[in-house]
């Protein structure tokens, strides 16, 4: 068999490359709007075809968003998230939710199994600024799932914690200012701290526990608000 010459990446790939190290590598955050064409232009020493050329590509993935009149803005954070964030918006509530049930578990006792101190540090900081949150929904529920990024980050599985990012950020988006949180928040608490004190002790079957709890709850809450027509399934 003969074997074929190497071709070489055409410019626009080379250069969608580039804008994806800038997105991966927190220089563009999520949110943000990524620098006007002529800037880029300039930086990159190429035309403006071959840069909008990159960016619908990226665009086509879903790590950027345009917004008409408004530039351009990153909308993921990795092209596994924007894949996944693809595959989540074809799913029910539930069902991220039913998924997000056994990732959590394994999460914890990853996390009580491998934790440094550095991490039980951040762990601790993250469920004592959600407390402080919880006369108000909105920042308590941003507060929340930044505590559970925190001990994801704990198991030291980078693909673990890039899923687990994904479908707690989807869910997030999809309830947030749908529950009525104040009936869960006494529970999220005794169930949060036991969680955080297994970590602690390094206890990975007191921690699965603990989150199979706090998992249980809110899906519990979700389907009983569901099965009342509050929201769609």
């Amino acid at each position: 068999m003969t074997l074929q010459k190497p071709v070489r990446s055409s410019l626009v790939k080379q250069i969608a490359e580039q804008l994806v190290q800038r997105i991966e590598s927190g220089a563009w955050k999520v949110g943000e709007r990524i620098p006007p064409e002529p800037e880029l232009v300039e930086q990159l020493g190429i035309s403006r075809n071959t840069l909008r050329e990159a960016v619908q590509a990226l665009i086509h993935t879903g790590m950027l968003e345009a917004r008409q009149g408004d530039g351009t803005y990153v909308r993921s954070s990795s092209e596994f998230g924007a894949a996944m964030q693809r595959r989540l918006r074809r799913s029910t509530l539930l069902e991220i939710l039913e998924v997000r049930y056994g990732l959590e578990r394994e999460i914890a006792r990853l996390a009580a199994m491998r934790r440094t101190d550095a991490d039980l540090l951040q762990i601790r900081q993250k469920l004592d600024a959600s407390l402080s949150l919880r006369h108000d929904p909105q920042a308590y529920i941003t507060a929340d799932v930044a505590f559970h990024i925190a001990v994801a980050h704990a198991t030291h599985n980078s693909v673990m914690i890039d899923l687990y990012e994904q479908m707690t950020e989807s869910l997030r988006l999809s309830v947030s200012g749908t529950l009525d949180f104040h009936d869960l928040l006494d529970q999220q608490a005794i169930t949060h701290t036991a969680l955080v004190q297994a970590i602690a002790e390094q206890s990975p079957d007191a921690a699965e526990e603990a989150a199979s709890n706090l998992i249980q709850a809110s899906k519990t809450a979700l389907t009983e608000l569901i099965e009342k027509g509050g929201m769609d399934a």
